[in-house]
C-alpha cells in the first residue's frame, strides 16, 4: 500500500452537536444514530476508519473495510456512524463486543454480528474537499454517491419537513435510536465544533442506591465518593444494576462519604449485588464489578450498600436492562420506598422496527453481500 493522498487527511474530529430543548424550524432532519461514529477515508485500496477521538478502528470492522471498497467511490471520506442492528433495533451492547484484542475473535463476530456504516455527510470526493461547501450541497452528492450501494453502506434518511422530524423523534426510540439531529442548510463541515443541534430524550426515574465506587482521587485521609451504583427490581425480584451516576463537586464527593459509610452492611448482611465477583453471574445480571471493556486496568469494584435510599435521576433512553448513557442526579427521594424502585416506572418507546427506517440495515439483505469486482458507480457529481 502507498501513503495515503486525500483532500481531507486522516486524523480528523467529527463535527459535534449541542443539545437543545426542542426540534428547531428550517432545517435539515435526520435520525439520531447511536453507534460509533467515525469518519471513513478511503483512497484506491487504503481505507481508514477514524473515531471521535481520531484513534483508527479499522482493524475491528473487516467486514466493512471489504463494503467501502466494493460500494464507494475510490476516493472519498465520509462522515456517519457504524451500527450492529438486528430486524428491530439497534444492539449497541453487540457493537460494544466488537472491540477485542484478538484478531480470531474479531473475524468470528465480524461474520456472526456483522456492522454496517450509516453515513450523513460528505467530506472530499475525488480531488475535492467539500467542508467549505453548504450542508446542502454536500447531501445531494451523497445521495449521488450511495444511488446504488448496498448494504452494508447506508445513507440516513433526512428530511426537511419539521412535522416529520416530530414524529421521527417519537416513532424511531423504539428501535434504539436516541432522537433527531438538526443541520442548517448551509452549514460548512466544522471539525470539533459543536454546530449541528441534537434533540435528544430525556427522562426521569426512581432508582435504588446499591453501593459506590471510590472517585479515581480519593485517598486517605480524604476520601471522595467517584459514582452512584443504581439499581431496580425486576419482576422475579432481583435488583438489576442499571447504571451509574457521578457527576458531582468534589466538596458533595466528600460529604457523601459521611452520609453514605452508615448504609455499609455488616459482615453477616447478604447484598444482592454480593455475587458480583463471580464471572458467571455476570452472563444473566450485568452486575457492576466486570472488567470495562475499554481499559482493563480500570478497577470497576464497588463499596456495597444496603438498599435503603432511593434517588432520583434523569436519564436518556435503555439499552436492554440498563440506562444506555450515564446518567443524571436530580435529587433525593426520602418518600419512596425502595421496593417501589420497579421497571413498571419507565416509559416504554413505541416500537418501531430498525429495517423500516433504513430498509436492509438489520434484515436479510444487510447479510447478502455483492461479490467479485466493483461495479461501476455513478460518475462523481458536478458541485
Amino acid at each position: 500500500m502507498g501513503a495515503m493522498q486525500l483532500p481531507v487527511m486522516p486524523p480528523i474530529a467529527p463535527m459535534l452537536a449541542k443539545a437543545v430543548a426542542q426540534i428547531p424550524p428550517g432545517m435539515s432532519y435526520e435520525p439520531k444514530w447511536d453507534g460509533f461514529r467515525t469518519i471513513v477515508f478511503r483512497d484506491g485500496d487504503e481505507v481508514e476508519f477514524g473515531s471521535r477521538n481520531e484513534r483508527p478502528m479499522t482493524r475491528y470492522f473487516p467486514e466493512l473495510v471489504a463494503a467501502v471498497l466494493r460500494e464507494l467511490p475510490a476516493r472519498c471520506v465520509l462522515d456517519g456512524e457504524i451500527v450492529v442492528a438486528t430486524p428491530d433495533r439497534l444492539d449497541f451492547e453487540a457493537l460494544q463486543q466488537r472491540i477485542h484484542p484478538a484478531a480470531s475473535r474479531i473475524t468470528m463476530l465480524s461474520t456472526q454480528t456483522p456492522a454496517s456504516f450509516v453515513t450523513f455527510d460528505l467530506l472530499a470526493l475525488a480531488d475535492q474537499d467539500l467542508t467549505g461547501l453548504p450542508f446542502a450541497h454536500r447531501r445531494a452528492a451523497l445521495t449521488q454517491i450511495l444511488a446504488h450501494a448496498l448494504p452494508p453502506i447506508h445513507l440516513t434518511p433526512a428530511t426537511t419537513d419539521l412535522d416529520e422530524a416530530r414524529q421521527w423523534f417519537v416513532r424511531f426510540e423504539g428501535a434504539g435510536l436516541d432522537g433527531v439531529v438538526a443541520k442548517a442548510p448551509d452549514l460548512r463541515y466544522q471539525p470539533d465544533k459543536r454546530v449541528m443541534l441534537k434533540i435528544k430524550h430525556e427522562r426521569t426515574a426512581d432508582c435504588v442506591l446499591a453501593g459506590f465506587r471510590w472517585h479515581k482521587t480519593s485517598t486517605d485521609p480524604h476520601p471522595l465518593v467517584g459514582s452512584l451504583l443504581l439499581g431496580l427490581y425486576a419482576d422475579d425480584g432481583r435488583l438489576q444494576h442499571v447504571g451509574v451516576v457521578g457527576a458531582f463537586p468534589a466538596r458533595r464527593r466528600a460529604e457523601l462519604v459521611d452520609e453514605l459509610l452508615p448504609l455499609v452492611p455488616g459482615e453477616d448482611e447478604q447484598h444482592p449485588w454480593s455475587g458480583w465477583a463471580d464471572a458467571q453471574a455476570h452472563q444473566a445480571q450485568r452486575l457492576p464489578g466486570a472488567v470495562s471493556r475499554w481499559n482493563a486496568t480500570k478497577d470497576l469494584s464497588f463499596v456495597p450498600l444496603r438498599p435503603e435510599r432511593v434517588l432520583e435521576v434523569r436519564y436518556e433512553h435503555m439499552e436492554g436492562t440498563r440506562f444506555r448513557h450515564l446518567a443524571h442526579f436530580v435529587r433525593w427521594r426520602p418518600d419512596r420506598a425502595p421496593d417501589s424502585c420497579t421497571y413498571a416506572q419507565l416509559e416504554r418507546p413505541a416500537t418501531f422496527a430498525v429495517d423500516d427506517i433504513v430498509p436492509g440495515l438489520g434484515g436479510p439483505a444487510a447479510v447478502a453481500r455483492v461479490s467479485g469486482a466493483q461495479r461501476p458507480g455513478a460518475p462523481p457529481p458536478s458541485l
